[in-house]
């Protein structure tokens, strides 16, 4: 599975990792929804760490089709409220 963190670039994760991910991501859409914003930015750094300390960055010049593509960790809340709804990134 191929995740782009934007602004960080892109990186393979295993998809044994999925389950996780998304725990943190519907977390995530929680913790928006609420407008919880210092529990959602702890989560979304989370999330963040979780794909680089698990995942081989992908070289630069690569250029390959992202599965999903993970917003910036300065994302601010009301941005969120756009991008983190329904399942969140990960579809369930």
């Amino acid at each position: 599975m191929i995740i782009r963190i934007m602004g960080e670039g892109q990186y393979e994760v295993p998809r044994s990792l999925f389950d996780e991910l998304n725990v943190i991501d519907n977390r995530i859409v929680e913790l928006v929804d609420q407008g919880n914003e210092e529990d959602y930015r702890t989560e979304l750094l989370k999330l963040i760490q979780v794909i680089k300390s698990n995942g081989k960055q992908l070289d630069d010049s690569s250029i390959v089709e992202s599965n999903i593509i993970v917003p910036p960790e300065d994302l601010s809340l009301k941005e969120a409220k756009d991008i983190f709804t329904g399942s969140g990134l990960l579809e369930d």
